[in-house]
């Protein structure tokens, strides 16, 4: 009996310090990581934002005037707090988990790190780390920070679909779409405009739809790589919904939103969530 809950005792050492080792590697890594998108966004020169934006289509300059400050500049640096759910299910079976993430920005790269926490079961975490850093886009998820699920980086579609999700993502930073952060749009119509990015190694283009009171009510790609981890990737329509919008550090942006697939069967959401914080220019630290 001694010697069984002895072996007990060390195998629950043992698994205790196999998830703080890992947990500690996660950051290490994420720090990492961070370090190389700050460190590019600090060395890359952010032009002067010096058009004016009445100069932009008309549903843009409208936008802009609406969520921007007077005079405000394009952030070196944003970092946003979230909670939300992710769904881990499949088209038609829904399994909506809850996620909190902190989420790291820098237009001049440009780029980002999402670092965030999937709670999949009572004192079950799946840690995700998704990013756009150096002209690479990177996916990992793990059980615990131990067990690996995905584990992929590189260029490509892989970049593509990264930077295509900056460039979304950007309504929660809404300075970073000004021209001088080195995004180019084009009219479609007065409800619509096409904006794209890019730097050496990949660009993305989408479209953004706006409301007639002015704000961006979704923004679309009639082509994104979909993976689902359980069929080839493919590529399908997508859209980011906004359901409202609110004022964080003086800037109106999205308060809570969704995003889906548009699939053959239909949409379907696997992303919903909301800024908790958000900090313009924040301090660079890990």
């Amino acid at each position: 009996m001694i010697g069984l809950v002895l072996a007990l005792v060390i195998a629950t050492l043992t698994a205790v310090t196999a998830i703080a080792l890992a947990r500690r590697r996660w950051r290490l890594d994420t720090g990492a990581l961070r370090r190389r998108l700050f460190s590019l966004g600090a060395e890359r020169r952010m032009p002067a934002c010096a058009e004016p934006i009445n100069d932009l289509p008309a549903p843009v300059a409208r936008f802009l005037h609406r969520v921007l400050r007077a005079g405000q500049s394009v952030p070196r640096h944003v970092r946003i707090e979230w909670a939300g759910q992710f769904n881990l299910g499949r088209p038609g079976a829904d399994k909506w988990v809850p996620f909190t993430a902190v989420q790291d920005f820098a237009p001049a790269a440009p780029g980002f790190v999402w670092d965030a926490r999937m709670r999949i079961a009572p004192g079950v975490a799946v840690h995700v780390r998704d990013g756009y850093v150096a002209g690479q886009g990177s996916m990992r998820a793990s059980v615990l920070g131990l067990v690996p699920i995905v584990n992929r980086a590189g260029g490509g579609t892989l970049a593509t679909a990264a930077l295509q999700r900056y460039l979304g993502e950007a309504i929660w930073l809404p300075a970073a779409l000004l021209p001088g952060a080195g995004v180019r749009w084009e009219p479609i119509d007065d409800r619509r405009a096409r904006a794209t990015i890019g730097d050496a190694a990949a660009g993305a283009t989408l479209e953004f739809r706006f409301g007639t009171d002015g704000l961006v009510e979704s923004v679309y790609a009639d082509s994104r790589t979909f993976d689902d981890g359980k069929h080839p990737p493919s590529q399908q329509a997508w859209q980011a919904r906004v359901l409202r919008y609110g004022e964080f550090d003086g800037v109106k942006v999205p308060a809570e939103a969704v995003v889906e697939w548009l699939l053959s069967g239909g949409a379907y959401a696997y992303w919903r969530g909301r800024p908790l914080r958000i900090a313009y220019d924040a301090a660079a630290t890990e």
